[in-house]
């Protein structure tokens, strides 16, 4: 069994999408009881980058992407279920070849 959560309960979600590369990334923020801020979201096929601030957990709850942390030579493939964390202050690339990646972003 997958230890990736399902559903959110109790929780408020902004309605105003987060839009990146021209539509071509999409989520929402959900604001969790305790005050703890993730966003919900998809990515199409592509390359792109994304810079942090707080450092990051990143959970990919369905598909697949390729994701170079900055400072980091090597490019590790992330499926369905997979986690990797970013330092803040930093950031990452992630490769979708095909179909949607979806993730659930934690910031830490």
């Amino acid at each position: 069994m997958s230890s990736l959560p399902s559903e959110f309960s109790g929780v408020t979600v902004h309605t105003k999408a987060n839009v990146y590369f021209n539509g071509r990334v999409l989520s929402h923020t959900v604001l969790m009881p305790g005050g703890a801020k993730k966003t919900l979201g998809i990515i199409q096929p592509g390359s792109y980058h994304f810079g942090t601030g707080a450092p990051e957990r990143m959970e990919i709850i369905a598909g697949t992407g390729r994701v170079t942390i900055d400072g980091e030579k090597e490019t590790k493939a992330h499926v369905t279920g997979a986690t990797f964390e970013v330092p803040g202050n930093s950031g990452f690339t992630i490769d979708v070849d095909g179909g949607l990646c979806e993730y659930i972003c934690s910031f830490l």
